[in-house]
């Protein structure tokens, strides 16, 4: 069974950090890209970073400079390290992968279930 499962949130002060990890298993032939997904309480959710097979990069302007996002083939495993965290940073941050698996060799989206960030004095 193919799944993503996301650890390292808990509770920050303004201006720490976290380092995130969603970590892939299952019979998966490619991990074409992955995502990390937030969602804070009564918002919609939103994309904040992206990384694909070939290490190319991107990020919404608001983590620009603070978050940065890199992969570990090996492992199956994406991290997110946030940096000078705000209290709007506040949110379930969600991992979602672009994979072709055993099941859907085309490939398909797959969700995490979430990991807490809370940044709050």
């Amino acid at each position: 069974q193919v799944q993503l499962v996301e650890s390292g949130g808990g509770l920050v002060q303004p201006g720490g950090s976290l380092r995130l990890s969603c970590a892939a298993s299952g019979s998966i032939f490619n991990i074409n890209a992955i995502g990390w997904y937030r969602q804070a309480p009564g918002k919609e959710r939103e994309l904040v970073a992206t990384i694909t097979s070939g290490g190319s990069t991107n990020y919404v302007d608001s983590v620009k400079g603070r978050f940065t996002i890199s992969i570990d083939t090996a492992k199956k495993t994406v991290y997110l390290q946030t940096n000078s965290l705000k209290p709007e940073d506040t949110a379930v941050y969600y991992c979602n992968a672009f994979m072709q698996t055993a099941r859907f060799a085309y490939g398909m989206t797959y969700w995490g279930k979430g990991t807490l960030v809370t940044v709050s004095s």
